[in-house]
């Protein structure tokens, strides 16, 4: 479980301090480091940082350019960044936590929560009426609205419920297909609200930024220091031009929060450690199970290319959870990621929650969009051997008893030497005899083998396992029964061909 921090703490000591990149000397790092910084370089980017967490802590800090081009202050790990819509997570997060507590029901329409919506002209007659998961999940039937939506977030309350009032267009029915919706997100925030019976951002305060130390983030940028912010730039006809802050209001459920490095870390390292499932305390803020719920993805999946540099060869299955991009890597495996671009800011999270690290970026230049970079410098650290491996599944007793008699029938080259621990369909699927002279050819072309090499557990009751063999390899798979005690259903032995 800690293998990767191990690795980390041992050939990355020099760093142990999260020291800023423009520092460093002989970080292991320095592949990232120079990803960021030409990406900073090309896009026109006044300031950027960039975190790595591992095992619960940042465990290296990239800071580039300024925070501010007027007084030229350095961007470093307390540098405040809007990241847009990165705050989706924690409007997801919060409507879970408030559904545990009782207090709303995922598949309960939203109008039940959200009155003005009750009186909506749906697309067709057989519309289903919009329900709370489909708004976590994007497929509430809205248009993509990122242009307009990212202008919405000092909407004020009254005009928000009179938009609510009077309904809005569909782009299809609901609970059809997939698409993002910011207007979805505005309206889990009106529901956070009048559940909670305080405003949104407070709960959000309240329930996750304050009991995770998150103490300089918020919904207000201008109530933070000036020195700490990092104010927002559009590059236009080749110069900065200074974005205006946009204010608190009604959208802010859907990319309005403001956080550090320092403080985004806490944010990932309480993500991932609700992986793996495990036996234990679970006194956080939000129960493990709860967390693992955001990468629950919705039923419409689709392909994507891998961003960043490295797409060739890596064609990525992708689902939307709640408040994630949940997708399926060919070389990081499972990955939750989100991107976030607003008016003087882009950011993006890459999470691999099976190996316990976080990575993330946040930018002030408009629509800075460092998903890219953030994915090329993952795979450099992969590259590098610093991300280690997916966490092993522990071996349990039931699969190390299967394991062994499997060993034992091999040797035997007969499947009645395991009998009392083979399941009701075994020998039904093939018989004793038609077994003893599988083994037997499998034996002639492969000699005896090391039966004891290592088991390889894909869950508590599935594995891998592969023999060197006196003229070979075998390679092979154990599933056992859903029973008590749990019996072998299916025994898989074939020869490794080169």
């Amino acid at each position: 479980m800690r293998q990767l921090a191990l690795c980390i703490l041992v050939v990355c000591c020099a760093w142990a301090c999260a020291e800023p990149a423009s520092t460093a000397s002989a970080s292991p790092f320095e592949a990232a480091d120079h990803i960021f910084a030409e990406f900073s370089l090309d896009a026109h980017i006044p300031g950027l940082v960039y975190g790595v967490v591992a095992d619960g802590r940042l465990v290296h800090v990239g800071t580039f350019g300024v925070q501010d081009l007027n007084s030229g202050g350095p961007v470093t790990a307390d540098t405040l960044f809007r990241i847009a819509s990165m705050t989706k997570a924690f409007t997801a997060l919060t409507v879970l936590k408030l559904r545990d507590d009782g207090r709303l029901r995922l598949d309960a329409p939203a109008e039940e929560y959200v009155p003005e919506m009750r009186g909506w002209k749906y697309p067709t007659g057989d519309s289903p009426r919009i329900r709370v998961r489909d708004l976590l999940n994007h497929i509430a039937g809205f248009v993509t609205d990122d242009p307009w939506g990212d202008r919405q977030t000092p909407l004020p309350e009254p005009e928000f419920t009179q938009l609510l009032r009077e309904g809005v267009p569909f782009t299809r029915s609901p609970a059809l297909a997939y698409e993002y919706s910011n207007l979805g997100y505005a309206i889990l925030g009106r529901i956070v609200t009048n559940v909670s019976k305080q405003p949104y951002a407070e709960t959000i305060t309240r329930g996750l930024l304050r009991p995770l130390g998150m103490d300089s983030s918020g919904f207000v940028a201008d109530a933070a220091p000036l020195e700490r912010r990092a104010l927002g730039y559009r590059w236009q006809d080749d110069s900065w031009h200074l974005e205006p802050t946009l204010g608190p209001g009604a959208f802010g459920a859907m990319g309005g929060l403001q956080t550090s490095a320092n403080d985004y870390a806490k944010w990932v390292a309480f993500l991932l450690a609700a992986w793996p499932a495990r036996d234990g305390a679970d006194s956080g803020v939000v129960a493990r199970a709860t967390i693992r719920e955001l990468a629950e993805g919705s039923n419409f999946p689709r392909f994507r290319d891998r961003p960043g540099r490295h797409a060739e060869g890596c064609r990525q299955a992708v689902a939307y959870g709640m408040g994630m991009l949940i997708a399926m890597d060919c070389e990081l495996g499972l990955t939750l990621s989100h991107g976030g671009g607003y008016p003087g800011y882009g950011s993006h999270v890459l999470l691999l929650p099976n190996r316990n690290v976080g990575l993330f970026a946040f930018a002030n230049r408009t629509y800075a969009g460092p998903s890219g970079p953030l994915w090329d410098a993952a795979l450099a650290l992969e590259k590098a051997g610093l991300l280690g491996r997916d966490r092993a599944v522990p071996v349990g007793a039931d699969l190390a008893r299967a394991y062994r008699t499997a060993g034992e029938i091999y040797k035997a080259g007969d499947v009645m030497a395991g009998r009392d621990l083979l399941a009701m369909n075994f020998l039904l699927d093939r018989d004793a005899d038609g077994w003893a002279r599988d083994l037997a050819r499998l034996k002639a072309q492969v000699g005896d083998c090391q039966t004891t090499e290592l088991l390889t557990a894909s869950g508590e009751l599935t594995g891998d396992f592969t023999w060197r063999c006196k003229h070979g390899r075998v390679k092979g798979s154990l599933e056992l029964a859903p029973t008590r005690p749990p019996r072998i259903q299916a025994l898989e032995l074939k020869p490794i061909s080169p």
